[in-house]
């Protein structure tokens, strides 16, 4: 019976984890409605992504060690061309730089596929692109779609960003200079959409990238549904490869999905710097739902920045945390204005090093000669149904230049090596059912 249930899911095309927790009265933090787009986890099916473009049809060779970057281009350029298509990666491995989808084409990965990564920067021309929230020339990912409207990756299979190369020149250029920038070393991301909306990813595995493994710029309506996210965390593997990279995006659903990387699990962006309020290249991630995930080991698993200038209606619940730096991060710059509000972290279980952190972000900021520091807000934040062991479960800092305002802890059991509250850092801090070490918080 069971055999047969999980086929009937498989032949609807919906995913179990939309068999999920249920929340009633279901409405963002700010008392909005969550519209029904967000409750829709219908999976894509590859017979109804267009014409199929296996690149092993159209001159793509099985030669896992050649880089084939111009052949698998021209399968996506002619499925372009014939008026769209899905492009197809067969069962192997297939190496290649950077790919470039177009209009009305998508990515397939069978079972048992790989694209995987030239660890040759060589392969990844720079152009006009957006790191750590500013517009810049930079080398673009392994895949990208640059104004691609429905643009889908899906399959059983694995993009593998090949990234030991990348790291190890990082690390080893961090030895030379410790202050060194991330940006100092040539390093390519795994996936880069800019300016696309209506876009899914569902079922990959998405790993080894080189950078930040998927970030979504100037995006509407994204769905991430049970995809595998992985670097390696151990001293010196994979720095700075961030799960989720969230960069001026509205409606967005990360559901179902497995995260455990070498930094962010989902990061919040959207610029930086003294004036980044007025850049026309920066702005708010609104309407953001992650439920239904498991992190294993990262910096944080929900934050907020380092380079973000507003996010509102951030909702993550229904999670496990096994591994986690901090559970929700505000990273607040000295250097730049910040607006953190309607945030809602509940139904999360498991363990952490810490709980809730609220500290400056202090690398390489700089104020480029404004007098004063930005003043940077945290207001309505909500942690609720948590039950949660780690070493520190409250790492609020007292910031001169930071108002928190209007935070709601309730019914939360939490194990904590470090048990001090110091409400007094909150104008409007709220207490409801809240155990630490089994002691009411008062």
């Amino acid at each position: 019976m069971k055999k047969f249930f999980t086929l009937v899911l498989c032949v609807l095309g919906i995913s179990q984890s939309s068999f999920s927790q249920k929340y009633s009265n279901d409405k963002f933090p700010d008392g909005t409605e969550i519209p029904v787009w967000f409750k829709t986890y219908t999976k894509l099916q590859l017979k109804d992504l267009g014409k199929k473009y296996t690149i092993t049809d159209f001159g793509v060779s099985k030669d896992s060690t050649k880089v084939q970057t111009v052949a698998i281009q021209k399968v996506i350029d002619k499925a372009a061309a014939n008026g769209g298509g899905v492009i197809v990666i067969p069962k192997g491995v297939y190496l290649s730089g950077a790919l470039f989808f177009k209009p009305k084409t998508a990515l397939y990965v069978s079972e048992g596929g790989v694209l995987k990564g030239s660890d040759d920067i060589a392969n990844y021309p720079i152009m006009p692109s957006r790191m750590e929230g500013q517009n810049l020339d930079y080398f673009p990912a392994l895949v990208n779609a640059y104004g691609v409207d429905n643009f889908s990756i899906s399959g059983k299979g694995t993009i593998n960003g090949n990234g030991r190369k990348y790291w190890d020149a990082f690390w080893a250029r961090r030895k030379e200079n410790p202050k060194c920038t991330n940006l100092e070393v040539s390093r390519p991301r795994l996936v880069f959409v800019w300016n696309s909306n209506n876009v899914q990813f569902q079922d990959v595995k998405l790993i080894n990238s080189g950078f930040w493994t998927n970030h979504f710029y100037k995006c509407n309506n994204i769905k991430i549904l049970d995809t595998y996210i992985y670097s390696p965390h151990k001293k010196g593997d994979a720095p700075s490869t961030d799960a989720i990279d969230l960069d001026i995006c509205s409606n967005v659903l990360i559901k179902g999905s497995n995260m455990s990387v070498n930094d962010d699990a989902v990061a919040l962006k959207g610029g930086k710097g003294p004036y980044a309020d007025q850049d026309k290249n920066n702005g708010p991630n609104t309407n953001i739902i992650i439920e239904d995930c498991k992190f294993g080991y990262c910096h944080s698993a929900l934050t907020n920045g380092s380079e973000a200038i507003h996010n509102r209606n951030i909702i993550m619940r229904n999670c496990e945390v096994d591994g986690p730096s901090i559970l929700l991060h505000l990273k607040m710059r000295p250097d730049t204005p910040q607006l953190y509000e309607f945030i809602r972290v509940e139904d999360i279980k498991g363990q952490t090093k810490n709980g809730l952190a609220i500290l400056a972000w202090k690398q390489f900021f700089d104020l480029k000669g404004r007098p004063d520091v930005p003043l940077s807000y945290g207001d309505n934040v909500t942690l609720k149904n948590i039950d949660l062991k780690c070493e520190m479960f409250y790492k609020v800092e007292n910031d001169p230049n930071v108002r928190l305002s209007n935070f709601t802890f309730e019914n939360l059991n939490i194990e904590s090596d470090k048990a001090d509250i110091d409400k007094s850092l909150i104008n409007g801090v709220t207490f409801k059912n809240v155990y630490v070490n089994k002691k009411v918080v008062e």
